[in-house]
């Protein structure tokens, strides 16, 4: 699977962990379906409040109302435009998911949604500037994989 960032996007993502300095933030991905296994991060919530310095657990009520406006703009339609998944910072620690990433995703995907895969995206800057990121694929049944990220 490849997942491309917008610059757009990106921007959005640096102004955010600029603010949020030493604290996770996160939330969640919407995504285009460019092709089949390749997809474009369009939109992102961002939860500046709730993360702490070692912690981030989004809260699904407060990004109800991003994707609910994401799927009014797009014409509902979920074929091509759709939740892609999480992300949260490390602004602290490797951009790897921990256990504790890995179980919440998990969670999801195994969970009574009808969520086939979704994607984590974690990201941290570098001397305030860079963007340094991973993404991982969790699909129900299948063990967790890496994602190839695209710069647009």
């Amino acid at each position: 699977m490849r997942v491309e960032i917008s610059g757009e996007v990106r921007a959005r993502l640096r102004r955010a962990l600029r603010a949020a300095g030493r604290r996770e933030i996160g939330g969640v991905l919407m995504g285009e379906q460019i092709e089949p296994g390749h997809f474009r991060v369009v939109d992102l919530s961002i939860d500046k409040d709730t993360g702490g310095r070692a912690h981030f657990v989004r809260s699904p009520e407060a990004h109800a109302d991003a994707l609910d406006a994401f799927f009014q703009r797009t014409g509902n339609e979920y074929g091509r435009f759709n939740y892609l998944g999480e992300w949260h910072s490390h602004p602290g620690f490797p951009v790897m998911p921990s256990v504790q990433d890995a179980a919440s995703m998990d969670e999801l995907v195994h969970g009574e949604r009808g969520i086939d895969f979704a994607v984590l995206l974690i990201v941290r800057l570098h001397w305030w500037w860079t963007i340094v990121s991973s993404c991982t694929l969790f699909r129900r049944d299948l063990r967790p994989s890496p994602v190839k990220i695209l710069e647009e």
